[in-house]
């Protein structure tokens, strides 16, 4: 793939700029005065030291060293440029210490070595052992890689990982287990050619026979052709472990028949006649980079019905290490084993090959846009982006190190364990688990307005898998039916999901008959009536509710928060239930922030903010929170006579004519909201202890602005708005919402009413 001028220049600018390189440090403690500096270092440092010298296991709870990896290279392999040194290798190391970080939280530093011998680097990197908590090995050439990994396991205690061998083998693994299973075939049936004799093309075979092949089925060739019994060219122990009894002696002797042909050496290797000569459903995995062995479009020429595989992200199924060390190595440093054994990597195998062949997650949908992503011959393995990975597969290597007997640090719950690994890429997952824990108690069901729009129906798809509710989709059949299939979802209407048809449903009549009857002494015609419940799904859903035949409704994936909100009003409006405000959970990187009201009311009178705030602590102790609520101000603690702090006052007034059991004062600015040594020089002995983790405000544009600057600036994960003061009936969620967002409100929606107040 060639690379034009500016986009070179780009990656230039990428390494270059704003700081050079794609790494930093970071203190994960504070450092802002002279106590902190006295447990850092000198002397409370020393506490810790003796810790670790009476018990060296403690170093995991004490340092880094659990969390921590070394990718270690002398730069002889590198990618496909070869033999270019330690130093020019460095801005690959840094690549892969980014994707540990990004995919598994794993903190990594790069360490490139002058140092070609390779007992001498292994003697380095053993020497390294205090320091880390795993190692992978990277870019050595063959065969010194094998015998650097070879010492580094004997004398080592902590996993070592040579990924361009093991990485690729576990990805190659899991991809030819899904591909034989599309094409109908048995790993211990199938005959194997193989061109590169390198690291990872040894390691691949040797995954395969684990996995079932049989030995004397697999033809390696290499630039000399075929690996035979008597050659002496090239050869060392790994290449003649597969060495065949045959007067054969090139890849064009041996390519018949073949099943599955592995290619990990160079561009044009395989030809069009290649692929003739090959079984039925061939599986071509032409893996060379930047240029595979052969062209799918080639190959396809002669075989329409090839599945295949290369190394590039630019053609379907790419196989790229990515998919398995950040979560291999998440899973062996948090049970602390001290290997990466054969039972580790088949676990991971099976982890990525049954995700594979799992329903495509929304956040994959959404970083492959346009991509079809549904388990088959152009889908065999997930994507890098696909968050479910590391609980998925990381979770099945812990197990499989607890099980065979190397984990150091076994995990007493391993669902729990899951549960907070999806918690590190679904940032609401913990904090929703007691919502999700209390909707799973009944089974409610959900209608959805926008029933056609791709987020809602992979909602659904997640609703149906995880939870108890029922989801209900208002949309038509054919478009519906239509986007499942082309997103790989599973969903059946009328099986899994209902149905209601705005273009053709039996309970038309029922429907317009109750929105008239709602309405009639509103202005609205029986005409009206009939043209609204045939275009306005919103509308349609509340009289749903209303009728009993749903339980709550969501919409608002498109249009104005008030135009939805007039229609809720008008059909589920009722003296006790009207709207009180909306509340949004922001999800920041130090903990979760409630802010309201961002919508329902432009200027709130005393009295609404006093049942905002009352809606905000009831609705607070659904996630599990003890709510802090600072009610915020232009005005701090009555410094101005008008402004906000007038609406403020008089709601505080009113909060405290009656007991509460929650925590709430005001009025303030929001740094003494959330900064409880400036509040408490400004106001000493008030009621409230600690930062605020709910901000009320005095009108929507405050709310507004602060919910969407979180959001976009302090990458803050909205959970909302939740609506309060209509029991559960509906909520009306943003248009940016998420298809994983809008599985959250399922759940605020699927909670029963008395479980909240």
């Amino acid at each position: 793939m060639s690379e034009t001028p500016s986009t070179r220049q780009a990656a230039l600018d990428y390494h270059e700029f704003p700081k050079p390189g794609k790494l930093e440090i970071r203190a994960t403690k504070p450092l802002a005065n002279g106590r902190d500096l006295s447990r850092a270092y000198s002397p409370g440092v020393a506490e810790a030291c003796l810790e670790i010298k009476d018990d060296p296991a403690t170093a995991a709870r004490y340092t880094a060293r659990g969390n921590l990896v070394a990718v270690v290279t002398n730069g002889t392999a590198v990618l496909g440029l070869g033999n270019i040194g330690a130093l020019a290798s460095k801005p690959v190391m840094e690549g892969k210490a980014v994707l540990f970080k990004k995919f598994a939280g794993i903190d990594c530093f790069d360490i490139e070595l002058n140092e070609s011998d390779p007992e001498k680097l292994a003697d380095i990197v053993c020497a390294l052992e205090p320091t880390f908590g795993a190692i992978n090995l990277e870019d050595i050439k063959a065969p010194d890689c094998f015998t650097v990994e070879r010492i580094c396991r004997e004398r080592m205690n902590i996993p070592v990982f040579h990924d361009d061998q093991h990485g690729t083998a576990i990805v190659v693994g899991a991809a030819a287990t899904n591909a034989l299973y599309v094409a109908g075939k048995a790993f211990e049936d199938i005959k194997i050619v193989s061109t590169g004799g390198g690291a990872a093309g040894i390691a691949c075979l040797n995954m395969l026979l684990k996995l079932g092949v049989k030995r004397e089925n697999v033809w390696l060739c290499d630039i000399h052709g075929l690996v035979y019994e008597g050659r002496t060219e090239d050869m060392n122990p790994a290449k003649a472990a597969f060495a065949q009894k045959s007067d054969l002696r090139t890849l064009d002797d041996v390519i018949d028949g073949a099943d599955l042909f592995l290619g990990l050496s160079g561009p044009g290797v395989m030809t069009q006649d290649h692929v003739s000569k090959m079984a039925k459903r061939p599986i071509i995995f032409a893996l060379a980079n930047p240029t595979p062995e052969i062209l799918p479009d080639l190959a396809r020429a002669v075989a329409p019905d090839a599945i295949i595989a290369t190394g590039r992200s630019d053609f379907p199924n790419q196989v790229n290490n990515v998919l398995c060390f950040p979560f291999i190595f998440r899973g062996a440093l948090d049970v602390g084993a001290t290997v990466i054994n054969d039972e580790m990597q088949l676990a991971c195998i099976d982890g990525i090959a049954a995700l594979a062949r799992a329903t495509t997650s929304a956040e994959a949908a959404a970083a492959y846009q346009g991509e079809q992503m549904t388990f088959g011959a152009d889908y065999l393995i997930p994507k890098p982006f696909d968050p479910r990975l590391v609980g998925i597969v990381s979770s099945a290597v812990a197990k499989a190190a607890m099980d065979s007997g190397v984990a150091t640090r076994p995990i007493e719950n391993l669902e729990a364990y899951k549960t907070k690994l999806d918690g590190s890429v679904f940032k609401s997952a913990l904090l929703m688990r007691p919502v999700f824990d209390a909707a799973r108690t009944v089974s409610r069901r959900i209608v959805f307005a926008e029933g056609e729009d791709e987020r809602v129906l992979r909602a659904a798809q997640a609703m149906v898998e995880e939870t108890t509710e029922r989801p209900i989709l208002i949309g038509r059949p054919e478009v519906i039916e239509a986007r499942i299939a082309r997103a790989g979802m599973t969903i059946k209407l009328g099986q899994d999901v209902d149905l209601v048809n705005p273009e053709n449903d039996p309970r038309y009549r029922d429907y317009w008959g109750t929105y008239h009857e709602i309405m009639a002494r509103k202005g609205v015609t029986p005409d009206l009536a009939r043209a609204i419940m045939r275009t306005n799904t919103t509308a349609i859903g509340a009289v749903m509710v209303h009728r009993g035949e749903a339980d709550s409704l969501i919409c608002g994936t498109f249009g104005e928060f008030r135009w939805h909100l007039n229609y809720i009003e008008q059909v589920l409006g009722t003296k006790d239930l009207h709207p009180v405000g909306a509340l949004s959970l922001m999800i920041l990187e130090d903990g979760p922030l409630f802010i309201t009201d961002p919508h329902v009311h432009t200027t709130p009178t005393p009295y609404d903010i006093a049942q905002i705030v009352i809606g905000a602590a009831r609705h607070m102790r659904r996630f599990g929170i003890d709510p802090r609520i600072a009610l915020c101000s232009q005005s701090q603690f009555g410094n101005q006579a008008g402004g906000t702090g007038v609406p403020m006052r008089a709601a505080l007034e009113i909060l405290d004519s009656e007991p509460r059991d929650f925590c709430y004062e005001g009025e303030m600015n929001i740094d003494a909201a959330l900064d409880p040594e400036l509040r408490d020089r400004l106001l000493p002995g008030g009621r409230m202890k600690g930062a605020a983790n709910a901000l009320v405000f005095a009108n929507s544009d405050a709310a507004s602005g602060v919910r969407n600057i979180l959001k976009m600036k302090g990458g803050g994960l909205e959970v909302g708005p939740i609506l309060m003061g209509m029991g559960n009936r509906a909520h009306i969620v943003s248009p940016s919402i998420t298809a994983r967002g809008l599985l959250n409100m399922s759940a605020i929606a699927g909670t029963p009413v008395t479980q909240y107040g």
